[in-house]
Parts: structure tokens; sequence; C-alpha cells
């Protein structure tokens, strides 16, 4: 049994500690927020909060979270169900086309939002090395921006 925090809930799971946590979230637990894209912490589709670090989950053993807070993009919402702010800002610059990596994106901008609450393009670009197939890279930035303003403003 692997006990970690998800998404402000307790979990107990049954599954071999070196089971990719992508896997023990999608298949033992039924949380499909973090997407399968190539397996090898590359694309970002997995990415989920560990403790408040953007992090590939298709290469953490799950053993690796015992005890640990784990957040998806299911758990960014308010408490009062109301979207997150970078979750809205995605809304208003109308970021997704197919959508696929977008989990991974809102969890890595959270983060990236969390450590540097005044990014710059190219800090940005450093940061968020995700990828989108579609290019919504413009838009992407523009939502972290919009975020960071709507965050600065209390």
């Amino acid at each position: 049994m692997v006990a970690f925090l998800l998404n402000d809930t307790g979990v107990d799971v049954a599954a071999y500690e070196t089971k990719p946590l992508l896997w023990v979230l999608r298949e033992d637990l039924g949380v499909l927020g973090p997407k399968y894209g190539c397996g090898m912490a590359q694309c970002g589709a997995c990415r989920v909060l560990i403790d408040g670090e953007s992090t590939p989950s298709c290469i953490v053993p799950v053993g690796d979270v015992a005890g640990r807070e784990v957040v998806t993009v299911e758990g960014l919402p308010a408490a009062d169900g109301r979207l997150s702010v970078v979750q809205q800002a995605w809304l208003d610059e109308q970021v997704p086309q197919c959508g696929y990596c977008q989990p991974g994106f809102l969890i890595a901008a959270t983060a990236l939002l969390s450590q540097n609450p005044r990014p710059t393009d190219t800090e940005i670009d450093e940061a968020i090395t995700n990828i989108c197939r579609c290019g919504t890279y413009p838009r992407i930035r523009r939502a972290i921006h919009r975020a960071a303003a709507t965050l600065a403003q209390g």
C-alpha cells in the first residue's frame, strides 16, 4: 500500500511501488487529467504537482510519493468550485485547441506562477517546456501573463 494526499484527499493505493504515478492515477484512481504522451518526461502531458513542484508523473514511481502531496489538474479549482486564476486565464485567452496537452500546461503554469509571479516571455519559455502539437504557445504566454496580472491585483 502506498498512501499519499491526492487533490486534498488521502488515498491508499494497492500498487507496486515501482509502478509509474501516471498509471496509478489513471488506472487505479480514475484520475484522467494527466495524460500519457511520451513516457520519457519530455512532452509534459502527464505533469502533476508533487509538493508544489511541477513533475512528469510518467517517470515517478508511486512509491516516491508516499506521504507527499500530489495535485492534478482536477485539484486546481478553488474549494468553492470556481476555476483557478490560471484556468480562468486559459479560458479567457482561448488557449486550448485539441486540449490533450492542456492539463500539463496548466500544472506547469501554476507551478511557475507560484515561484515567479511576474515572469517575462523568456522566463515562461524556459520554465514551460511542455509540447503542444497544435502550437498554442502565443496564447499560453498571454494566459500566463493574464493570470500573473490577476494574481498581482490580489
